[in-house]
């Protein structure tokens, strides 16, 4: 039985997540398997991956086969760098502690580079919040003064309104008092 490291696919359309699975390679994709070792979720940046380190090995060990999708996963976990470790300990090149030695380093330097890599994406998230923020407050500053004009616009028209309706009414008085002085004279 030719065994297949392989993703089942799960989750909505256009939204799939995937559970990391020994298949027999001639089962359908999200069909039978033999055992499901992790999950895989590619919408989250950086991807999650959660992976039972020690059955993947165990089972690449036994000969199951990954598809290329697995492999980048495995290699990305440090599983594939493992097999290789363990590879030249039973040749004899290097003992068992120079080959945990190795890997911790390995695991170290990895550890260091997804994190810079969250630490990089969530700082440009904040400078994109942040340029926003400044574009809106702009915006509306912008819309401020121009309301504020308008408004200074219309309250002189208003005035102007007042003063010739009182210039108008005070020569109607005017005239009925020259009216009236004249008469009288």
């Amino acid at each position: 039985m030719p065994a297949k490291i392989r993703l089942q696919r799960h989750g909505r359309k256009r939204y799939a997540y995937y559970h990391i699975v020994i298949a027999d390679s001639r089962a359908p994709r999200d069909g039978r398997f033999i055992e499901r070792i992790g999950s895989y979720n590619p919408n989250t940046n950086p991807a999650t991956i959660d992976l039972d380190f020690d059955k993947a090995l165990n089972w690449l060990n036994k000969g199951a086969q990954p598809t290329d999708t697995v492999r980048a996963i495995l290699s990305y976990k440090g599983v594939l760098y493992m097999k290789h470790l363990l590879g030249g300990v039973a040749k004899g090149s290097f003992s068992e502690e120079e080959a945990e030695t190795r890997f911790k380093a390995w695991v170290a330097d990895k550890e260091t580079k997804i994190q810079a890599k969250k630490d990089r994406l969530s700082k440009e998230d904040t400078d994109a919040k942040t340029a926003r923020l400044e574009a809106e407050a702009k915006i509306n500053a912008e819309r401020a003064q121009a309301i504020a004009k308008k408004n200074a616009e219309l309250a002189a028209e208003a005035e102007a309104a007042v003063a010739t309706e009182e210039v108008a009414e005070e020569a109607p008085e005017a005239d009925a008092t020259a009216e009236g002085e004249n008469a009288a004279e």
